[in-house]
Parts: C-alpha cells; structure tokens; sequence
C-alpha cells in the first residue's frame, strides 16, 4: 500500500538539494524520533551512498535501482520498496519522476 500522508510530523524546511537539482527531499522528524525524508528524483542515472540503513518507498513513478555488489537492475514502482544495507551505495535510474519516501533504520 501506498503511503499517502504522513500525520503529526516536524519538517525541515530547508530542502536537501542533491546532484544539480536531480534528487530534492526534505527531512521528517516522526514524534517517536523517527527520521525520514520525503522527495523526487528527476530523470537521471545517480549513486547515493548510505551511512545507516535505507528503505526506500516508491509513492509515485518508478526507478530502476542496484545494489553495490550487484550487477542485476530491479525495478520498484509505486507501493514497492527496496532495502539498501547501511554503510552501502546504490544506483538508482529514473526515467519519469520518482516520488519516494526514505525511511532510515
């Protein structure tokens, strides 16, 4: 299932800006102390690199992503996810926008 909203959170206002524009997200902070942040990724081929653990949650669009390590391409469209390990990286190829929501474990 698709998140659709998320109640009761704090935001930073101040985006994330990443790659010339290419990756655009803003931070979330749940009242559990849950960190998020919720973005667009813009047709492009990026590397992101992780300190702790990602889910990234697909919310609109869809991207083709791989893991460090792999060779294999996987797509993930909206109301899918993809775990990338902590202390990791990921390819990530977009051709349409993709609307995601990180959740960092």
């Amino acid at each position: 299932m698709t998140t659709q909203t998320i109640d009761g959170v704090s935001v930073n206002t101040q985006a994330n800006v990443y790659f010339d524009g290419k990756c655009i997200s803003h931070g979330l902070t749940l009242p559990d102390g849950t960190k998020l942040s919720v973005g667009v990724i813009l047709p492009s081929t990026l590397t992101f690199n992780t300190g702790a653990p990602e889910i990234m949650e697909c919310v609109g669009g869809s991207c083709e992503y791989k893991l460090d390590g792999s060779s294999e391409w996987v797509k993930s469209s909206a109301g899918e996810e993809f775990s990338v390990p902590g202390n990791s990286k990921f390819e990530i190829r977009v051709t349409e926008a993709y609307h995601y929501i990180c959740h960092f474990g």
